[in-house]
């Protein structure tokens, strides 16, 4: 049987549509056109970074890495008075610092922190500590002088347990707000699960053999301002506010580590004894003008523990 010579080209002209359609719809596995990328470039890294040097370095502010010093290395600031301070080995990474009711003191402004240009933060550090159920322990304060509450306080609330306990571990960060007054989270149990604010109890194992990651992170856009321990979100009242209630970092200002004023020989500003100096091992203390991004502040704990 003879086909019709115009039934063979319509034939023909619609194997070659379907074919070139079949073509044309093939799946492009490179639509954007990008560049090649060597699985060697990740190669022994962990969330995507080398070292926790490479994680917001152009907001890295004021940095202490103790290995063998006490200076502030952004600045090339040295204390001006330290007491019963010394250095370990096993730090997080290369040597730490080890406080035996001890602090560092620094009696200067530093220019990264002053009012106009240090208005977010974290400060991530690693810490070594064991409760004491008697007085708190201040790991950071960001101070105004004459007063006894600074603008930042990294607090431990040492003071809550005796030092037995090894399975809790109270932190309790304070700022002080442009209003005046004072905004604080803690690490505690709210709420149940369902509730919209609900947050678990999140507290590390402590002890003198247990590196311990911590971060304050301060966002100004948000009023937020999260506790982090050991990669986790843990503070319970994040949400601190705007307006009146964001943080202000007044001037002067001075830095003391391990303690506040009330610590220091002939500095007391007031009659609290509700602190005292630090004993505990501490390393790696950054601070950083901008609030980390969740997955950030997470990979700086991975890498800690990787010794990065």
């Amino acid at each position: 049987m003879r086909i019709p010579i115009q039934n063979a080209i319509l034939y023909l002209s619609c194997l070659f549509l379907i074919t070139a359609g079949m073509v044309s719809c093939k799946k492009d596995g490179n639509p954007n056109k990008l560049p090649p990328v060597s699985t060697g470039s990740y190669a022994g890294k962990i969330d995507g970074f080398s070292s926790s040097d490479e994680v917001f370095p152009e907001s890295l502010v004021a940095y202490w890495p103790f290995d063998g010093s006490k200076s502030e290395t952004k600045s090339n600031t040295a204390p001006s008075s330290t007491v019963n301070d010394a250095f370990v080995t096993a730090g997080v990474k290369g040597q730490a610092l080890k406080l035996t009711s001890g602090y560092l003191y620094f009696a200067n402004q530093f220019p990264a922190f002053k009012t106009d240009v240090f208005k977010n933060f974290a400060i991530s550090t690693w810490v070594q500590v064991l409760n004491n159920g008697s007085k708190k322990t201040m790991l950071f304060q960001l101070t105004r002088p004459g007063v006894f509450t600074g603008s930042i306080n990294f607090i431990l609330n040492t003071n809550a347990f005796p030092a037995s306990d090894i399975s809790n571990l109270k932190v309790q960060p304070t700022f002080v707000t442009i209003g005046g007054g004072t905004q604080d989270n803690v690490n505690v149990l709210r709420g149940v699960p369902g509730d919209a604010t609900y947050m678990p109890y999140i507290t590390p194992t402590i002890g003198m053999d247990k590196w311990v990651h911590l971060v304050l992170n301060y966002n100004s856009s948000t009023g937020y301002f999260d506790i982090w321990i050991n990669g986790a979100k843990a503070g319970a009242y994040a949400s601190r506010g705007t307006g009146n209630n964001l943080f202000k970092a007044y001037e002067p200002s001075e830095v003391i580590i391990g303690g506040n004023y009330n610590v220091i020989p002939g500095k007391s500003v007031s009659a609290d004894v509700s602190f005292a100096a630090m004993t505990g091992n501490l390393d790696e203390l950054r601070v950083y003008n901008i609030a980390l991004p969740d997955a950030h502040i997470k990979a700086l704990y991975n890498l800690g523990v990787a010794g990065k």
